[in-house]
């Protein structure tokens, strides 16, 4: 056993194998394939071979070739993923989300912090699971209640009692205010329905409002992810970070 990856670095393989995973997010497995598979017909011909990994809003898209020139042919075969998919490829191989946000935010000096409602703290629990995270992370609230989101997040009384917790106004005004009491350059804000009770014919359980405060404005996106309490705590972190992830690449 110890002789054997010796072996393996001096005699490389007769029919090397090169794979490159693609990252996407955002975008259904079925679209996914129906994208990319007419593109790539030529290199399926000639021996690619394209599997898909499909999780909690992300899809994967692994591209394998072996024998001689299979670099080469992976690396066309990505150029042609890459034009299909566009922005919706976010990495590679085993980046995760929130390292390369982090490692985004480092390089450019710039700094975040998240008010959490539906999410629980998740949100913040996946960010500083990244080492490095102290250097741009400000802060993170889990502000439940009305009170907190009042009391913490500036989130006016009339806002609330209009709209209700679950809204775009009240994920603007929790995002904003994470953004102006810690001086952040971001600001991420989830509020939503987790269930299973609590919803309603125009509000059902699942729906959710996730806003990214910035200097230039705050953008507030609206989902419904009909599912299990963990499982919509997962989905609505990975939809927060991707639209992080897009503010960032604007």
């Amino acid at each position: 056993q110890a002789v054997a990856p010796l072996l393996a670095e001096k005699l490389p393989p007769e029919n090397p194998i090169t794979t490159r995973t693609l990252k996407t997010i955002g975008i259904g497995e079925t679209t996914v394939e129906q994208r990319i598979t007419p593109a790539l017909t030529e290199w399926i011909a000639a021996g690619l071979e394209i599997g898909y990994c499909a999780r909690a809003g992300e899809v994967d898209v692994r591209l394998t070739a072996s024998g001689e020139g299979g670099v080469e042919r992976i690396t066309q075969a990505e150029a042609i993923v890459r034009e299909k998919l566009g922005p919706r490829i976010y990495g590679v191989d085993d980046e995760q989300l929130e390292e390369i946000l982090i490692r985004q935010l480092t390089a450019s000096g710039q700094t975040l912090a998240v008010a959490e409602s539906c999410t629980g703290g998740l949100l913040a629990h996946r960010l500083t699971n990244v080492p490095g995270a102290s250097a741009v992370f400000l802060a993170g609230h889990c502000t439940y209640s009305n009170a907190a989101k009042q009391n913490t997040l500036g989130v006016l009384p009339g806002t609330l009692a209009e709209h209700g917790a679950v809204s775009e106004s009240v994920a603007r005004q929790m995002a904003e205010g994470a953004r102006a009491k810690h001086g952040a350059d971001y600001a991420l804000a989830t509020t939503g329905i987790a269930g299973p009770d609590g919803g309603t014919a125009e509000k059902p359980v699942g729906t959710v409002f996730i806003a990214c405060a910035t200097a230039q404005g705050t953008d507030v996106v609206n989902a419904c992810f009909a599912t299990d309490r963990v499982t919509f705590k997962q989905l609505v972190v990975q939809q927060a970070l991707n639209e992080l992830r897009l503010n960032i690449c604007k």
